[in-house]
């Protein structure tokens, strides 16, 4: 199984790179849970790469740079998928790089949940969203996506198996969502 780290956006809600917020940076705690988690992981870098590849320096991941950052959420997923086309990977779970208790447990959840060419995604908060898997028959669905939109809608549309994940709720966008996870750990 394959997951890539959706990391290239300019965290412009938040006002600095939320891929390196903690210790160590949220990006490469990430890196090393989807490592543990699964065979290949790569991860997508743009509006920060020249801070962000440094944090991943010594992991066995493939940095993916997407030139077309500024467009949003949809260039990096596209941006992923060809490095999973590359790899010629049956499967890929997209992965976001700012909820911060995402773990390899969840991560292994959703590589088993059912046989590799089916849709599983996360439930939280009353959505079913990312990190969720997707079969290779899917890509092409997900390479029309444009803007900055992530794969929420596609998910919808190919009602996948849901796996309930309360954690994903906490994601950092803004700061206050950084007050709130210094609240609650």
């Amino acid at each position: 199984m394959n997951i890539v780290i959706l990391a290239a956006g300019a965290s412009r809600r938040l006002g600095r790179p939320k891929q390196l917020i903690g210790t160590p940076p949220l990006v490469r705690r990430i890196a090393i849970e989807a490592r543990a988690a699964c065979d290949r992981v790569a991860v997508v870098i743009g509006a920060n790469a020249g801070l962000v590849a440094p944090a991943l320096d010594d992991l066995d991941v493939t940095l993916v740079w997407n030139g077309a950052w500024r467009e949003g959420m949809a260039s990096s997923i596209r941006a992923g998928l060809r490095w999973g086309r590359e790899i010629e990977a049956d499967a890929a779970i997209l992965c976001p790089c700012d909820q911060p208790r995402l773990d390899r447990a969840h991560l292994a959840r959703l590589r088993d949940a059912a046989p590799e060419d089916a849709v599983v995604a996360s439930r939280y908060a009353g959505v079913v969203g990312i990190p969720a898997r997707f079969p290779r028959r899917t890509f092409a669905l997900l390479d029309r996506l444009r803007g900055d939109l992530g794969a929420r809608r596609v998910l919808t549309a190919l009602h996948p198996l849901a796996i309930d994940w309360p954690d994903g709720a906490i994601d950092l966008d803004t700061p206050a969502d950084l007050d709130a996870i210094g609240r609650t750990g």
